[in-house]
């Protein structure tokens, strides 16, 4: 096989080493390449980033495949040059590589497949950064919505930094700035190759972005890097595949631009999972140093099956149970002005060091054979070792034989992993003095699935022990979230009150709302009275279904930033819980659970589930907040705004699209296909409850100002208040609850429950077991 390589950096090294050690690769060329690559290939000089000149050599040296190092050729359509001219090619396309070339876009593609990311606002002027600084707070996460070669990305606490940043970023023609909610936790690498279709995930690694030890100073390229990642949840790996990096390569196909190379996911791992950070097109640096160094399949097969559609075909890769530590030298000055032409002295004693290996990343050689700077970051220093310890231990030594006047390099690379001191907020446990905070053990059912605030059961047939595929027992516990975190301390009763508040809503929606609802029985185990009820299985649809008849919370966020909710224009001047002149849509993704669901325009809507379903979940989300507003205010509650969730039948689902029960309810759907009149959509989940709607007391509504509320506002204003002494831009999980904060938190539940319903809550079942709303 016969390979050429485009790039010249430390990455680019990493794969010209990887890539001459496959049996299979007879030649290797790297355009334009570097000093240490050309000791293992040939070097040309050129500008990999001219599509033209790339495929003319491509044609000329007659090579089976191209391997695309760094993100400018990508975006130049390099690969589509070569694709028109036949030439495989390891690299999406310009259109695929928009990915990373556009934050905005990769947060649409996000957004219309429902992965984990933070909430973000894109910002053309310097008024609506400004306006999506104070909708975010601090720390302000502010990113260029471009190209920056990972230097485009300024998180701060500063308001005037981060504002600073986004006037040299939207200053520039057509400039567009990122405002995100910053996402705190470790943050981990996936390289994840994909061929269109495929996804064949790489082992996970950490890098390092600021320039100093304890993370001072300002991002950098990356200081350094390590792999494996011992501390990261079982799992992680084959989560982020399946929530993340297939349903974006099935997007990326479904619109026409299938993504073939690497899809770089950069992740948080934050209180309730992995959300996404950035997606880049392309091998990171220098998380690739560490992560090659343990690849012991062949590299170039594994990037020709990619190339060529035929990533399934390969058996999984091998891996070296060692560890990598990569640390990068960089140039005096680095990042702001680096200093180059400084003479480099002592690799060869450095790559003496047992398990150590030198990459090259900013030199040139002088006529005279010197080797000197070129860049900023200058070397990368690449150890194995038995365990971290060992590898970190072998890295240190190797780069302490090499002398560069002025450089530097971070001295903690990998410590508190090698230490076990990184750690993953995660939900702490619940309180196992609440009988509903811990999954019951209910003969005849199996626990599918424990969330945030419900479990959910599967009945089982008593004769075989096989599941009843017809229904399933949804179980609310007490459990509380706030600030992305389960709170140790639950709410007394409050899984009953949601559970018999929704079956009062679906009696009273039952004629009024043109859908069935999926209750079936609430005769449920005497464990769960009260809190349980038997529903229909259900294939759910990929939307969050969100009406709002008043501005607050996010929808206000988003006016302020954009003037527009989920692409509504809104009337200009409104402030705080100004009432809408009339209920709109404002759908949102249908994030995993512990993520936030992020807003999308009824056009994107159409096209995730058709126009047809679209129409039917915007008209009948604004008839249950319309209807529910007429019933709530009777009873002295405004309902500012409601989430609402449907279904449809497998069994009719199936039919209807000729398919069979099991793909309906598990597999891929094209729901633009479903004809809303010939299946049913299906009220599912809660409805109007204090957990998926927001209520206010109308005696005390007053636009301009906090309302005065039936859900948990009480709990997570005292969590925010100098009294909790919690800072939720820590990793620290908030503290337990007071008492007097659980009662008040309580007492609002049920003044809700009791005003709507008119009946007295008695902190059991209060709906009969017999008597179900009408479906």
């Amino acid at each position: 096989m016969k390979v050429l390589l485009l790039g010249s950096g430390a990455r680019e090294h990493a794969l010209a080493r990887s890539l001459v050690a496959d049996p299979d690769v007879e030649e290797l060329t790297a355009l334009p390449g570097n000093p240490g690559i050309a000791a293992v290939a040939r070097c040309l000089s050129g500008d990999p980033s001219v599509p033209a000149d790339v495929v003319h050599l491509a044609q000329e040296l007659a090579v089976d495949l191209v391997v695309v190092g760094p993100e400018a050729p990508l975006v130049a359509g390099v690969a589509d040059a070569l694709a028109a001219a036949g030439i495989a090619c390891f690299g999406p396309t310009a259109a695929a590589a928009r990915l990373e070339g556009s934050k905005a876009f990769a947060k649409e593609v996000m957004a219309a497949v429902g992965v984990p990311t933070a909430a973000a606002h894109v910002c053309t002027t310097l008024e609506e950064a400004a306006a999506a600084l104070d909708a975010t707070g601090a720390p302000y996460v502010v990113k260029e919505d471009g190209l920056a070669a990972g230097k485009g990305v300024v998180v701060t606490s500063d308001r005037d930094a981060a504002l600073e940043h986004a006037s040299a970023c939207v200053g520039r023609e057509g400039g567009r700035v990122v405002v995100e909610d910053y996402l705190d936790g470790p943050e981990v690498s996936l390289f994840c190759i994909a061929d269109g279709r495929t996804v064949v995930p790489l082992a996970p690694a950490q890098d390092f972005k600021r320039v100093g030890d304890g993370d001072a100073g300002p991002n950098t390229g990356g200081m350094g890097a390590y792999t494996p990642l011992l501390w990261a949840p079982e799992g992680l790996v084959d989560e982020v595949v399946r929530t993340v990096a297939q349903p974006t390569i099935d997007e990326m196909a479904r619109r026409g631009t299938p993504f073939t190379g690497v899809l770089y996911v950069g992740l948080a791992l934050c209180a309730d999972g992995p959300r996404v950070v950035e997606f880049n097109a392309r091998f990171g640096d220098p998380e690739t140093q560490s992560v090659l160094a343990r690849l012991e399949t062949p590299l170039a097969g594994v990037l020709l099956a990619a190339a060529q559609g035929r990533l399934a075909e390969l058996p999984p890769l091998r891996w070296s149970p060692q560890a990598s530590v990569t640390v990068v030298l960089a140039a005096d000055g680095y990042p702001a002005a680096p200093r180059t032409g400084d003479p480099v002295t002592g690799l060869e004693e450095a790559a003496s060091v047992g398990g150590v290996h030198v990459l090259h990343a900013g030199t040139r050689l002088r006529e005279d054979g010197t080797l000197v700077s070129s860049g900023g970051r200058v070397l990368s220093v690449v150890a194995l070792g038995e365990d971290l310890a060992q590898a970190r231990a072998r890295a240190y030594a190797a780069v302490h034989r090499i002398h560069l006047d002025g450089s530097h390099f971070r001295g903690d690379i990998a410590r508190a992993a090698e230490q076990g001191d990184v750690t993953v907020p995660g939900a702490t446990t619940p309180d196992v003095r609440s009988p509903s905070e811990v999954p019951v053990d209910l003969p005849g059912h199996e626990l599918l699935y424990t969330g945030k605030v419900r479990g959910l059961y599967a009945p089982l047939d008593p004769a075989t022990g096989e599941r009843d595929d017809s229904r399933l027992l949804l179980v609310a516990s007490d459990r509380i979230s706030a600030y992305d975190h389960i709170l140790d301390t639950p709410i007394p009763d409050k899984g009953t009150v949601l559970t018999q508040l929704s079956l009062w809503w679906f009696d009273q929606l039952s004629g009024v709302v043109d859908a069935p609802h999926h209750v079936v029985s609430a005769d449920v185990p005497a464990a769960v009275a009260g809190r349980g009820v038997y529903v229909r299985r259900l294939r759910m649809l990929p939307v969050e279904c969100v009406a709002r008849a008043f501005l607050t919370g996010g929808g206000l966020a988003e006016y302020a930033a954009t003037g527009a909710v989920s692409g509504v224009r809104l009337p200009e001047g409104l402030a705080d819980g100004s009432r809408l002149p009339q209920p709109v849509f404002t759908p949102s993704t249908k994030a995993p659970v512990g993520e936030h669901d992020q807003p999308i325009s009824y056009e994107d809507v159409e096209q995730l589930v058709g126009p047809g379903l679209a129409a039917r979940l915007r008209d009948l989300t604004v008839t249950i907040l319309r209807h529910g507003n007429e019933i709530a205010g009777r009873r002295g509650i405004l309902i500012a705004d409601t989430k609402v969730e449907f279904g449809v039948d497998p069994h009719q689902l199936a039919d209807a699209l000729g398919i069979s029960a099991e793909a309906a309810m598990d597999g891929p759907v094209d729901w633009a296909a479903v004809d809303p009149d010939v299946v049913d959509v299906v009220l599912a989940d809660e409805v109007l409850t204090p957990d998926s709607s927001r209520f206010w007391r109308a005696s005390e509504w007053a636009p301009g100002q906090p309302q005065t509320s039936y859900d948990k506002q009480v709990l997570r204003d005292w969590l925010t208040s100098p009294a909790s002494g919690w800072d939720r831009s820590s990793d620290a999980p908030p503290p337990p609850l007071p008492e007097e904060v659980v009662q008040l938190t309580r007492a609002r539940y049920v003044e809700a429950y009791e005003n709507l319903t008119g009946r007295p809550f008695t902190g059991a079942a209060t709906t009969p077991n017999d008597s179900v709303p009408t479906a």
